[in-house]
């Protein structure tokens, strides 16, 4: 299972600058981005609910031409939650009760459904008082159209179009738009892949689809040649670790090891070229375990020579 959570934690560290660039553009004019620091994880326990709540992210940072600290403290929501107004105000509660500083909240829902607004504001009123009104910023990707976002500079955006609004004959047209737009970059190679994946996880396309992308890609993009192309098709290939684990499944039921032989063998055509006879017979004795030693290395490989490499380390081990 994807771990949302982690995804977009990974994101928002990452760039946190671009994400604040790209949706809260007047705090960058405030915040000295110097200063900018994240905090340790913070975990609250609500004794009379008997749950922990873990904040998402935290950071601190110093007012521009002040000595003066503020937090920024940014939820990821990627379910919809009716109460998730009032647990923002609990956070603030907490986060402001240990640190005493001023704290600029933020939500980033990440949600399909529903589309309708969601509430930016938590309140505890009576008939003559409203004695709360507590208010946080509301990012809601399922309300933003990704052309509002398809020539924006920035990491955040290539990666969030993923997200955003989008028509399901777009959906080929919106991932090689993200691709595109992160071959212009020019992140270093880490980054990019990152965001590779990130965009490749929320934007899944059908064979078919993804035929469509390539050929979109080819033309708005043809530089992408030399490096998203080879991203998608691993991307492609990675689907090898589902099917490995379900051949295994199949292969201790029924006694045998057919599906995760000829999954490997397939994937390594592709890798390799045809493979001779001698090395299919080679590959069909292997024992499970090597099988998933080979499942492991053959994304690496290039040639016969790098299959041979490994079939001599076997032996050698």
């Amino acid at each position: 299972m994807t771990d949302h959570d982690q995804m977009f934690k990974e994101l928002l560290t990452t760039f946190f600058v671009e994400f604040l660039d790209l949706f809260l553009p007047q705090v960058l004019e405030y915040l000295e981005v110097d200063s900018l620091a994240f905090l340790d994880k913070e975990i609250f326990t609500d004794i009379l609910a008997g749950e922990k709540l873990e904040a998402d992210l935290v950071a601190r940072a110093r007012f521009r031409g002040q000595e003066a600290f503020f937090l920024l403290h940014i939820e990821s929501q990627a379910q919809h939650k009716k109460e998730f107004a009032e647990r923002m105000f609990r956070y603030y509660f907490w986060l402001y009760e240990k640190y005493r500083l001023p704290i600029y909240p933020i939500v980033l829902f990440s949600f399909d459904s529903p589309r309708k607004p969601q509430p930016d504001t938590f309140r505890l009123s009576f008939p003559d008082l409203e004695a709360l009104a507590f208010n946080f910023r509301v990012i809601q990707l399922n309300r933003l159209h990704w052309r509002d976002y398809v020539n924006r500079p920035n990491p955040v955006a290539s990666a969030l179009m993923a997200k955003m609004r989008i028509a399901k004959k777009d959906r080929p047209r919106v991932k090689a738009e993200c691709l595109r737009l992160l071959l212009t970059l020019r992140l270093n190679p880490a980054k990019m892949r990152f965001i590779f994946g990130f965009v490749d996880t929320y934007l899944r396309l059908s064979r078919a689809e993804q035929e469509e992308c390539r050929a979109t890609l080819a033309v708005i993009a043809p530089e992408s040649k030399e490096t998203i192309m080879p991203l998608m098709t691993n991307s492609e290939e990675l689907g090898w670790k589902k099917g490995l684990r379900e051949g295994r499944q199949e292969g201790r039921q029924e006694g045998r090891q057919e599906g995760v032989q000829a999954l490997l063998l397939r994937l390594l055509e592709q890798r390799v070229g045809k493979l001779d006879e001698t090395t299919q017979t080679h590959i069909a004795a292997l024992p499970f375990e090597h099988l998933e030693r080979l499942g492991l290395a053959l994304l690496d490989f290039t040639s016969r020579n790098d299959l041979q490499r490994w079939f001599d380390q076997q032996q050698a081990n």
